[in-house]
């Protein structure tokens, strides 16, 4: 099992590149997070959620992900409260207080599916969530130690050194932490260095004397971890790649709620496209020629948000100038002219004004739908992607649908223009054939990449960047 001392230290992308490197030994790995907190969720083939970075480790591991490689994921919905999925489904709500009483009744669950995974893998590889000092809430944990505890799991417990305190961090983790605890942790790693490693052989060699754990390796800052799908929203502050060939801006407006925005990775990997997010108080560049809306967990308070931001003008001189605009799931229901939320899904019950650019009204309802789609726009252009919402959108501009799914079903909406199109599907652009129509319609003048070659690519060489600095044949034999 891999902890962190801290959230993003880099759990995930280690975990993706051991992952991968194993897989490319011949072994069967799986990789599996008991509790995961993350708006950035991936459907699976069996028609459940689970965490984004699962869906890239499973990826990584050369194994369909199932909803048993994240048994409990926590979809924020507000500051104190989450919806709460286990195994793929809604299973409620809860805030922040009775969730923690919450989770004991969870570990059966978590537990199980170790179990089924550790049965058909030749190594499970395990991330924690958040950091392993929080002792406040190790009572009733089932993310970090308690999960090692119940499933006699070794840990290694990873540290970033690019914030700075690493060694802090990980000796104070040592000090705060339960005996018991921290005679599961075999060993650490220390992520992101940048420099010359000679300069920290001493660190390493404090560490491990003040702690008792194996050094395990020093892993140097991998820049390329931009082009692959960010769990964490602390992604999206991180500076924009510097692109010379960028001809077309596109601008999306960065919310408190925002969700499933690796979305936009595809079009962030384009060298043609500048990709702009924008977060309140500044406006939407007057040069985007594409305004992109994306999902939200909480539409009516992002809603809220986005007119107090001033983006509902921004949009509007937008249009006026002719750009196009694409809604994503919540953001397909924020440009209809309304959403009603009867049953109080999202907060009190409510109906709210959209922003009018389409003909049709959202109805938030208590089914979500989940599952994978493929189809054709409007245009005859193929794609594929998956749905993943609460609510039902009907009216005028659904009868120009924005796509035709299997079976001739219809789907979205789209203006009479054109110009404006709103859709429930998500990964859009991760289709080569789809986005390269989006890029011939906002005259990127160049066609479109082979992302899923350029995925592949940056994680065989996390996994040869991490292997040429973690001793992995050590790390198998720590393993039980």
């Amino acid at each position: 099992m891999f902890q962190g001392t801290a959230s993003d230290v880099g759990k995930s992308l280690i975990v993706a590149g051991i992952a991968r490197a194993f897989a490319n030994r011949g072994l069967k790995v799986r990789p599996f997070k008991p509790q995961n907190m993350s708006n950035n969720a991936a459907v699976t083939a069996d028609g459940g959620e689970i965490g984004r970075a699962q869906a890239l480790q499973a990826r990584a591991a050369r194994t369909a992900p199932t909803v048993h490689m994240n048994p409990v994921l926590l979809k924020p919905q507000s500051e104190t409260g989450a919806q709460i999925v286990v195994r793929g489904r809604v299973h409620g709500s809860a805030k922040a207080a009775a969730y923690q009483a919450m989770k004991p009744t969870l570990l059966p669950f978590v537990l199980e599916s170790f179990t089924r995974l550790r049965g058909e893998a030749d190594i499970v590889l395990v991330e924690g969530a958040g950091s392993a000092s929080e002792i406040n809430l190790r009572g009733n944990d089932i993310a970090n130690m308690g999960f090692a505890r119940a499933a006699d799991v070794p840990v290694v417990l990873i540290g970033d050194i690019d914030r700075g305190g690493v060694i802090a961090s990980l000796v104070g983790t040592k000090a705060v932490i339960a005996q018991q605890d921290a005679a599961l942790i075999c060993g650490f790693l220390v992520n992101k260095f940048r420099g010359d490693p000679a300069l920290f052989a001493d660190g390493m060699a404090k560490i491990a004397q003040a702690t008792g754990w194996e050094p395990l390796g020093l892993v140097p800052f991998f820049a390329d971890a931009r082009m692959l799908p960010a769990e964490d929203a602390l992604a999206l502050d991180g500076p924009a790649p510097k692109k010379p060939r960028a001809r077309v801006r596109v601008a999306v407006p960065i919310l408190p709620h925002i969700a499933n925005f690796d979305d936009l990775d595809p079009l962030d990997a384009e060298p043609s496209i500048e990709l702009v997010r924008v977060r309140p108080p500044a406006a939407l560049p007057g040069d985007a020629a594409l305004v992109i809306l994306p999902g939200s967990k909480a539409t009516i308070a992002d809603l809220s948000v986005l007119r107090r931001a001033g983006f509902h003008i921004d949009i509007a001189a937008h249009v006026r100038r002719g750009g196009y605009i694409l809604g994503l799931c919540g953001g397909y229901q924020m440009l209809g002219r309304a959403i009603s939320d009867p049953q109080g899904i999202e907060g009190p019950p409510a109906m709210v004004e959209g922003l009018g650019l389409l003909d049709v009204e959202t109805v938030l309802t208590g089914d979500k739908t989940l599952e994978p789609v493929r189809g054709e726009t409007s245009d005859g252009v193929a794609l594929c992607g998956y749905e993943m919402h609460m609510g039902a959108t009907t009216g005028a501009d659904c009868s120009r649908p924005f796509a035709r799914l299997a079976e001739e079903s219809p789907e979205g909406a789209t203006s009479s223009d054109g110009r404006i199109n709103g859709t429930y599907i998500h990964g859009l652009f991760a289709h080569d054939r789809q986005r390269g129509a989006w890029l011939a319609r906002l005259a990127a003048g160049a066609p479109a990449i082979a992302y899923d070659a350029v995925i592949e690519n940056t994680l065989d060489r996390l996994a040869a960047h991490i292997a040429a600095q973690v001793d992995l044949d050590r790390l198998l034999r720590l393993a039980r």
